[in-house]
């Protein structure tokens, strides 16, 4: 490109250099040079290795005398942004950068690079259905109205608000209907949305599960509301612990629960306690907060519906395909109760207008066609053969282990005797042999001084098949000597 004004030029077709601000600002035309140069290294438009126009090219394009590039390129050369060969031209230089600060809260986050990965939270990715979804998305696509392509409702497209009111009540007994269903990107988008509203109302705080999932616990943060635990046992929630002051923040607005499958332990919240978390909630104008992220995987005897039917105008539904098709999708919705439909549509609009219509629309599809139940039902058969692979291997070469919360879900919980090698040097050991996965420490709603055994939880849907052997046999040699 030419220059205009000789105030910039363009070299690569990509890289802008604009000195026009800097000369406005009293800087000379060698230090404007210098400066713009300086920025696009430091930012990253010219990466290392780039090679940079001739001072003569360069002199040319921005209408400056060719000694000006020539004093500007060895200014920068000297003080390491370039390097200059004879012969080779100018080049960025190559330099070693810093590494980024690790947060303390994610320190222990596991990594997902490793050759065997078991971390927690995600399904088998292989196992998503690219020709039922394709076919679905063409036949939505080829029926969709032209307005269904331009802004929308907050909430998301009807056609999906409808299946999902459909689905939701025949497969999860949730009482709802789409006008309040809204389609979110992500549960943690929704949730954002929520403790938003709730602060707004004029929460400062959350109650979660002593055990949870710690990104849930930085977005509850971030929205403004500090996060306040309640205990677990072997019913789930110590929910009846919400009515003891000091137990919890008196300005809670809301609780967060995974009823059906507490994450991570596996316990199912019982009866009793739902009951008292409803009404709670009741009595105190708050809101139970319903995660229902694996609710559709369950393998030994009929999925418990959501505790959403007890008081839909009390408990919110959240609801996600990231577990049952691909957390890539970005597709998760809420059921809201009446009084929260106005606000978190707005804050919805605030966040990003609408989510995605094209795969609403094929979402929509293939719940509609049937396509999406039958996917469902093949993957409940292959995670619960997946789990049992599991079990049986863990019995064979590590009998010493306890095997928990396999009773539903895509992870176990593996509890090894009080006196094994603590968490964090299995983990180090973990590490070492190529395999990723969590332990239960680091899903810690807050610090404990308890020393509990040493626990793993292990994604036993993450590999794809091929990889499910490998991986397992690396699991049972790491617990072999734990």
């Amino acid at each position: 490109m030419r220059p205009v004004n000789g105030s910039w030029t363009s070299f690569g077709g990509d890289l802008h250099l604009d000195l026009t601000e800097r000369r406005a600002a009293g800087a000379g035309l060698r230090a404007a040079l210098e400066d713009a140069l300086r920025e696009a290294v430091q930012d990253g438009r010219l990466a290392p290795g780039t090679r940079l126009p001739s001072s003569r090219a360069l002199g040319e394009d921005l209408g400056i005398a060719r000694n000006t590039v020539v004093e500007a390129y060895g200014q920068l050369t000297a003080e390491g942004w370039l390097s200059s060969r004879q012969g080779s031209g100018t080049t960025v230089a190559r330099r070693q950068l810093p590494a980024p600060a690790v947060r303390a809260e994610r320190a222990q986050q596991p990594q997902r690079t490793a050759r065997h990965d078991l971390v927690p939270g995600r399904p088998d990715l292989s196992s998503f259905p690219r020709t039922a979804w394709l076919a679905a998305a063409r036949r939505a696509l080829a029926t969709a109205p032209h307005e269904a392509l331009g802004y929308g409702s907050p909430l998301g497209r009807i056609e999906l608000r409808e299946a999902l009111a459909h689905y939701l009540a025949r497969v999860r007994g949730v009482r709802t209907d789409p006008d309040h269903l809204l389609v979110c990107t992500g549960v943690q988008q929704g949730l954002g949305m929520l403790c938003a509203a709730l602060r707004e109302r004029g929460a400062r705080s959350l109650a979660v599960e002593e055990y949870g999932l710690p990104p849930q616990h930085a977005v509850v943060r971030a929205a403004g509301l500090a996060t306040v635990p309640l205990p677990l046992d072997g019913e789930g929630a110590r929910t009846d612990r919400l009515d003891r002051p000091d137990r919890l923040h008196a300005d809670s607005g809301a609780v967060l629960l995974t009823p059906a499958h507490q994450y991570p332990t596996g316990v199912p919240l019982s009866a009793d306690r739902r009951a008292a978390a409803v009404r709670w909630a009741r009595e105190r104008d708050r809101y139970v907060i319903e995660d229902d992220y694996d609710g559709e995987f369950r393998y030994d005897r009929q999925p418990l519906g959501a505790m959403q039917a007890l008081d839909p105008e009390r408990v919110v539904y959240a609801g996600t395909a990231a577990k049952s098709l691909a957390p890539g999708l970005r597709l998760a919705w809420l059921a809201l109760p009446d009084a929260l439909v106005e606000p978190v549509a707005r804050l919805k609009v605030l966040a990003d207008s609408m989510s995605p219509v094209l795969d609403q629309l094929t979402l929509a599809e293939l719940i509609t066609s049937g396509t999406y139940d039958r996917h469902v039902r093949r993957c409940r058969l292959h995670y619960r053969r997946r789990r049992d692979r599991l079990v049986a291997a863990l019995a064979e070469h590590a009998p010493h282990v306890r095997v928990t919360g396999i009773a539903a879900g895509l992870h176990a919980v593996l509890e090894l005797p009080p006196g094994s090698t603590p968490e964090a040097e299995l983990l180090a050991r973990a590490e070492a042999a190529g395999l990723a996965l969590s332990s239960r420490s680091w899903h810690r709603a807050a610090p404990s001084d308890e020393d509990a055994p040493p626990a793993l939880v292990i994604g036993y849907a993450t590999p794809p098949e091929h990889a499910f052997p490998a991986a397992l046999a690396a699991l049972c040699e790491l617990l072999r000597g734990a």
